[in-house]
């Protein structure tokens, strides 16, 4: 194969849950950019008007679709119609997520459901419809997105960090069952990026500092740090690559998390 080819997108179509903000749009952009027709998706379709415009300023046709990930009854129509759009779904990249950043003794049963049921049973249910094409055809790309808390603790994060952890071993039990058919499903795992969701955090100087400290890189992510890893897990570069969680997180998971401190509590 020409190594020049190995991160080439075009021809390739891609759908990304939670892409009206955040991280999920950065994923968006970076497939668009790389050469994919992507679908994007969030709860409500307004929401995603900029991004539909600014891909297709790219030269790629982007496809909004309405996704609520913790609803059964619309996760499976919402990939019939990116798969009606785009002709089929070669990648798929589960970023739709949420959190509640709070004492363990503090968690109520509510918000225990929120977060499990979006970040762990909602991506799996997504990668199952999604799935039915891909090993049909003999081929896909799944990329689950985690999180630092796959593999390491923190205080005020237990529901959250219950969710990437089972992502984690979702993505080997996957991998595992879907690799004969030509599937690749692995997890990308960002450390500390700032996002809309953690915004607030960021606002405290001395807790920034602190986590800067921490992290041998000096610095949180910024959202271009992920794009690499993204392309290779998305494209030929990475097809004997399967069941890994990659973790992106300037090295902090090197060290002891547990020391990191808390900080003001998330908004929403």
């Amino acid at each position: 194969m020409n190594p020049g080819k190995l991160f080439d997108l075009h021809g390739r179509t891609a759908l990304v849950t939670g892409a009206s903000r955040g991280l999920g749009f950065g994923f968006a952009r970076c497939l668009a950019a790389a050469g994919a027709d992507v679908a994007v998706t969030a709860r409500s379709e307004g929401s995603l008007e900029g991004i539909v415009a600014e891909l297709e300023a790219l030269g790629r046709k982007c496809v909004p679709v309405t996704l609520d990930v913790c609803e059964e009854s619309s996760i499976r129509p919402a990939v019939g119609m990116a798969e009606e759009a785009l002709g089929r779904i070669d990648i798929l990249v589960n970023n739709a997520g949420c959190n509640v950043r709070k004492p363990a003794l503090e968690v109520t049963w509510a918000e225990w459901n929120a977060i499990l049921d979006t970040n762990l049973r909602g991506a799996f249910f997504v990668a199952q419809a999604v799935a039915r094409g891909m090993t049909a055809r003999g081929r896909g790309r799944i990329i689950n997105i985690g999180s630092v808390t796959s593999v390491a603790g923190y205080a005020g994060l237990a529901p959250y960090g219950a969710s990437r952890g089972g992502i984690r071993q979702l993505t080997m039990s996957l991998a595992a069952e879907w690799g004969p058919a030509g599937v690749t499903v692995n997890c990308l795992a960002p450390g500390w990026f700032r996002t809309a969701q953690n915004a607030v955090l960021y606002e405290d100087e001395t807790w920034v500092k602190y986590l800067s400290d921490r992290i041998p890189l000096r610095r949180p992510g910024a959202p271009e740090d992920l794009d690499g890893t993204l392309l290779w897990l998305a494209s030929d570069a990475s097809a004997y690559v399967t069941g890994q969680l990659i973790l992106v997180d300037g090295g902090i998971s090197v060290n002891d998390t547990r020391a990191l401190p808390a900080a003001r509590p998330e908004r929403g």
